[in-house]
């Protein structure tokens, strides 16, 4: 339950922030919180520049992933190589096994291509139940989100109160563009995922990405067979 002081902080530091460089605003809400805020990363390229910034803030930041069993083996690969670039144990979080078990032996093992309910089902199990557990005693999480990245994100703020896990959410690079951030990456020689550089600029679990042609959206490729009101996994569903 959001309470009124929560909410007008939120607003108070949404203006206080609103022009502030991402490095400020993550040392500012790393100190605020301190072991009550997590970073929740997809290895996507904007998650590696907030860990890049983060673990030059502060390395023992808690910083989690999920894998869903479904990932690429570039994903996987990139945990360890980040790891080790900035000397940090990035925690990752797997679905529970009885549950994918019981889901994939029901109703098969590529469900997702059926229905969106089916698809919201496995997301559901792989993604959205580890991350409910990976937060347990969390006040705050950080997020790479950016508006310009779908039509479902186009309203994001810097803070929002996300009632889905009752935590408050930092969208540090809300404004960024897809060229501010390869910038980014490459003037810091920022490790990322060598699918981006195949035509995959979203990249999610394997059977449910492929790569994009040349002016596509960014999200294009990302359970290509839905429209895009319901290109969401339900991690950042939108409040109503």
């Amino acid at each position: 339950m959001l309470s009124s002081e929560i909410e007008q902080e939120i607003k108070e530091l949404n203006d206080l922030f609103s022009d502030s460089p991402p490095e400020e605003i993550l040392s500012f809400f790393i100190n605020k919180y301190g072991n009550k805020i997590a970073f929740a990363t997809s290895m996507g390229a904007e998650d590696q520049i907030l860990t890049h910034i983060i673990a030059g803030i502060d390395p023992k930041t808690r910083i989690i992933t999920l894998d869903t069993g479904r990932l690429f083996p570039e994903t996987i690969d990139l945990i360890e190589t980040t790891n080790s670039r900035y000397n940090i144990n990035i925690k990752v979080f797997f679905p529970d096994a009885g549950l994918v078990e019981s889901m994939v032996n029901t109703k098969g093992i590529n469900l997702f291509y059926a229905s969106i309910e089916n698809r919201k089902e496995c997301c559901h199990i792989r993604k959205i139940l580890p991350l409910t557990r990976a937060m347990s005693g969390t006040d705050a999480w950080i997020s790479g989100l950016r508006s310009e990245q779908s039509v479902t994100r186009n309203d994001l703020k810097l803070l929002e109160w996300d009632k889905n896990f009752n935590l408050v959410k930092i969208n540090p690079l809300r404004s960024w563009s897809e060229e501010q951030v390869w910038e980014y990456i490459h003037t810091h020689n920022i490790p990322y995922n060598k699918l981006h550089d195949k035509n995959y600029p979203s990249i999610g679990c394997q059977p449910c990405t492929r790569a994009v042609n040349s002016g596509d959206d960014i999200r294009a490729g990302r359970w290509w067979w839905e429209q895009p009101e319901h290109k969401e996994c339900g991690l950042h569903k939108k409040n109503d």
